[in-house]
């Protein structure tokens, strides 16, 4: 089928998005969620689907749920369970429950009742029992108390929040009122449920616990789990590893260091030790994850501190317990990687675009995968076999559609370091034609991107508008080793915009790049540069970018500590604001703001704990006063992403509009990287100059 108009908003939405895949235990099948949006509708649903690994169609395995999600089969295979809020019998569920369904077919059925809800589980290896997350009130005693105290919560008129905790909300919710979460053993057959952190004083972490906290040994005796050794709970905490003996009932803690962070814990097929990620944060906070591995009674053993990479999880041992299967990101990919505890060598296994899951058993492995030219696929990798699709759920929309080329170039940035740069072409690019120049720089900051699909700054979508996209992994970005990550710190903006001026100054060089369109685009940290774009980069007649786009961007540091993330900012920017005000403002946009004289489209949304919204407002208005034209986009139900179909499409009406109506007048008299004036009573922050090697 001829590929025949290049991708829309539309299409975006219309593609189905694939969940983690489960395999069953003999590899034969995969299971997964698959979640579709309606343009119309404005929402969402998701249902469950089985899949062979052999080949042959996929087929549903749930039709009546709106969002069925987390599905694993049970270590027999003759069950899939997973998470859902339903309506079953007459009664409608408040809170997510535990669902159980045949993979041959059938109707799923709810298993208990668990008022407090539960968020995440893992199957004991009997098949009898499940581990689930749920977060409860830690004074109370009971079942019938958490219900209670529910009820009464539910009942409650007043609607005030009042906390003494340091850690109270996260991303875009308040953690819940007094709860905290808890692992519980839940027994299928009954329904019946202990609460195994009762009294105890233990509890997992606050930032959206899941299933890769907490594991179960092989002889569904222990469980293991992460948990803050701190009295007050922070987002930076450093977490340590406990076991809990399910018949003992009694707590041991199995890892812990001050100075070190330890989570994911895995347990070896034989359930004498346990592997986890290690980061040591006493070092940096910007440490990466390295692979460790410890016994009970022994010390831990930091496996892969030789590796420049971050190990990222879930981890999965290998059969013979002799290697780990985990992803790790290298130059703008994710792939998934072998390490062999032995040699202490990492491999990859499967490479090429960013590996979002994957999942092995009986010496299948299934791999959910996307890239810069498709969204994530699934495929099976048998041994001795080439990788197989065993989906095609996306095949026939995107076979209608055109995408452009893309390819990834160097430039010399700063330190002198190459600079790695993703350029992505319009569909029918013609070099002899002139384009528009859209820089799009990706938050974090340490993360990066390049080879992956994205849905809501996808880069295939920029270019089929007939620009020239332009990726810049920045001093900062992850996958280039600890050093390159690292050398931002403690001066933000410095050294990343000027990698993203050698980019553009490199990418002005070429003819078909049109000097007076050139833009510049950015969320979150990306959202940051931007700002800080528009204060030392002369703009107005003559400057170098036509207009910028700043979503969720931070703009006053200070202003900054209404966030959920504000125990990192003495780490990030070299000291409390209070203590080192200078240091404070020589990194923040509002102190430049003198200087700003850049078209800006801001967009916000309120429910952003992350970049609070009031960051965005700030700037707008200060633009506002200084008269620089500005536009402002502000969600009163989106988060730090925009997640809505329709709210989706009218951030892109918008973003798209605001670029077309810019165009630049070139004053080739002025040097478009002329550095501008320090704020007033600001002092430069002192870089570290670390070079990578």
């Amino acid at each position: 089928m001829a590929r025949s108009k290049p991708i829309t908003i539309d299409d975006l939405w219309q593609i189905e998005r694939l969940g983690p895949p489960s395999l069953s235990p003999d590899g034969a099948q995969a299971v997964c969620s698959l979640a579709s949006f309606s343009m119309a509708d404005n929402q969402g649903r998701s249902a469950l689907w089985l899949l062979s690994t052999l080949g042959g169609a996929p087929r549903p395995l749930t039709q009546c749920g709106d969002k069925d999600g987390q599905p694993r089969f049970s270590p027999q295979g003759d069950q899939v369970g997973f998470i859902a809020r339903r309506e079953q019998q007459g009664h409608k569920d408040e809170s997510p429950q535990f669902y159980l369904i045949a993979p041959d077919g059938g109707e799923a059925h709810r298993v208990g009742d668990v008022p407090t809800g539960i968020d995440a589980f893992r199957w004991c290896p009997d098949g009898q029992r499940i581990v689930f997350i749920s977060w409860v009130w830690p004074g109370l005693k009971g079942a019938k108390a958490q219900a209670k105290a529910l009820r009464d919560f539910k009942a409650r008129k007043d609607t005030g929040y009042a906390t003494s905790e340091a850690f109270y909300r996260h991303w875009d919710h308040f953690t819940p009122a007094g709860r905290v979460p808890h692992l519980h053993l839940m027994d299928l057959a009954s329904g019946k449920v202990r609460d195994l952190f009762e009294g105890s004083g233990f509890e997992l972490q606050r930032a959206e616990p899941d299933a890769h906290c907490f594991d179960i040994s092989p002889d569904g005796k222990r469980v293991v789990f992460a948990y803050d050794p701190a009295p007050e709970k922070r987002s930076d905490g450093r977490f340590a590893l406990a076991e809990f003996d399910l018949k003992r009932k009694r707590f041991e803690t199995l890892a812990q260091d001050v100075g070190w962070d330890f989570n994911h814990p895995r347990y070896s097929p034989d359930g004498s030790s346990v592997a986890f990620i290690a980061s040591h944060q006493a070092l940096s906070h910007t440490m990466p994850g390295q692979l460790a591995v410890v016994s009970a009674g022994q010390p831990v053993e930091v496996v892969s501190a030789e590796w420049d990479h971050s190990v990222q999880a879930p981890l999965l041992w290998e059969d013979d317990g002799q290697a780990l299967l985990f992803a790790a990101e290298q130059q703008g990919q994710r792939h998934l990687w072998r390490f062999d505890l032995a040699d202490r060598r990492a491999e990859a296994v499967v490479r090429g675009g960013c590996l979002n899951s994957f999942d092995k058993a009986a010496g299948t492995l299934v791999t959910l995968t996307d890239a810069a030219d498709h969204p994530a696929r699934l495929q099976a990798h048998l041994p001795g076999a080439p990788a197989l699709r065993i989906e095609t759920f996306n095949d026939k929309l995107m076979g209608k559609i055109a995408l452009g080329r893309h390819e990834t170039i160097s430039v010399a940035g700063a330190l002198g370091d190459p600079v790695q740069v993703w350029l992505f072409y319009p569909p029918g690019f013609d070099p002899a034609r002139t384009y528009p120049l859209l820089q799009v720089i990706h938050g974090g900051p340490h993360t990066a991107v390049g080879d992956n699909w994205h849905y809501r700054w996808n880069n295939a979508l920029f270019a089929a508008q007939g620009n020239v996209v332009a990726v810049v992994n920045y001093h900062g970005s992850s996958g280039f080793g600890h050093a390159f990550l690292d050398s931002i710190t403690r001066r933000w903006g410095e050294l990343e915009l000027q990698d993203i001026e050698a980019a553009t100054t490199e990418l002005l060089k070429r003819p078909y790049i049109d000097p007076t369109r050139v833009y510049a685009t950015g969320g979150s940290y990306g959202g940051f540069m931007v700002a800080w774009m528009n204060g030392h980069v002369p703009g107005g007649a003559g400057g170098r970018y036509a207009a910028y786009v700043c979503h969720a961007g931070c703009f006053d540091w200070t202003a900054m500590f209404a966030d959920d993330a504000w125990a990192w900012h003495a780490k990030e920017l070299g000291g409390w604001y209070w203590d080192d005000m200078a240091r404070v403002n020589a990194q923040s946009p509002h102190a430049f703001a003198a200087q700003m004289n850049t078209p800006t489209l801001v967009i916000h949304g309120a429910l952003d704990y992350r970049v609070p919204d009031a960051q965005g407002l700030a700037y707008y208005n200060t633009l506002k006063a200084r008269q620089v034209e500005a536009r402002l986009l502000w969600f009163p139900d989106e988060n730090h992403w925009i997640v809505k179909p329709r709210n989706a499409k009218l951030w892109h009406a918008e973003f798209f509009g605001w670029l077309k109506a810019h165009r630049q007048h070139p004053n080739p008299t002025q040097h478009p990287s002329k550095p501008l004036p320090a704020a007033a009573g600001a002092e430069p922050a002192k870089g570290r100059g670390r070079k990578r090697p």
